[in-house]
């Protein structure tokens, strides 16, 4: 469905608009419908290669998906120069603070240093990334936007972080059960479906961006109807 989905943006031209989405759904597709799968069929799915590859794979696509997010906030503050400024700082903030949390798990697990700390920080960056979007989608309502396309593409964010984020909630609550880690196979692909449905169907629309405000439209008509009182003057 990312293919379809790549080829569907190609098909509209709405992927150079969108070059951040389209990125996302490239290396989506490369890591998930390529890479793990090729891993998978060589060493088995109990094989450490694929345990480690899995999780390597799931923080770089977290990545991406944190730069997601701040490519929409951007995108929501295009109209407001000096709210993407904060917003900006705020983000680069909330990233230094995970990364710097998620060292911490090193002084608790010297024994594999590498994996812990890949595991804690991917978990604290599915956790902020949930709760970044969903103050995105806040400030979507607060400053009375009416970009549908950008609307749906958060959505769809939303439903992407939401599982994996319960997953590792549930993780926690019942340490030692291994539980959540069976879940995770099966709950991430879930979210990611229903992601690229709700993305599926925002490209599909034509985008609906701000609406003019009433003065805003009033001041050309005004000003287009004194230069043709002057012109019949003439």
């Amino acid at each position: 469905m990312v293919l379809c989905l790549l080829c569907l943006s190609v098909y509209k031209g709405v992927w150079k608009r969108l070059k951040s989405v389209t990125a996302y759904l490239s290396a989506l597709f490369l890591i998930d419908g390529i890479g793990r799968l090729y891993v998978l069929y060589r060493f088995g799915f109990s094989s450490r290669e694929y345990y480690y590859f899995f999780y390597l794979t799931d923080t770089v696509l977290e990545l991406g998906a944190f730069l997601l997010v701040c490519a929409f906030f951007r995108r929501a503050c295009a109209n407001q120069g000096k709210l993407w400024y904060f917003v900006r700082l705020f983000l680069v903030f909330v990233f230094i603070l995970v990364f710097a949390i998620s060292l911490f798990s090193i002084s608790r697990n010297y024994s594999h240093l590498f994996s812990s700390f890949m595991m804690e920080f991917e978990q604290n960056l599915y956790f902020t990334c949930l709760v970044l979007n969903t103050l995105l989608y806040i400030l979507m309502q607060q400053t009375d936007a009416t970009d549908n396309e950008l609307g749906l593409l958060v959505c769809g964010m939303g439903l992407q972080f939401a599982g994996p984020a319960a997953t590792y909630a549930l993780k926690h609550l019942t340490p030692g059960l291994g539980l959540a880690d069976n879940l995770v196979h099966f709950i991430n692909p879930l979210c990611t479906l229903g992601m690229l449905s709700t993305w599926f169907y925002a490209l599909g629309l034509k985008p609906k961006t701000a609406r003019v405000p009433v003065s805003d439209r009033l001041v050309p008509a005004l000003a287009a109807g004194q230069a043709s009182k002057r012109l019949r003057a003439i």
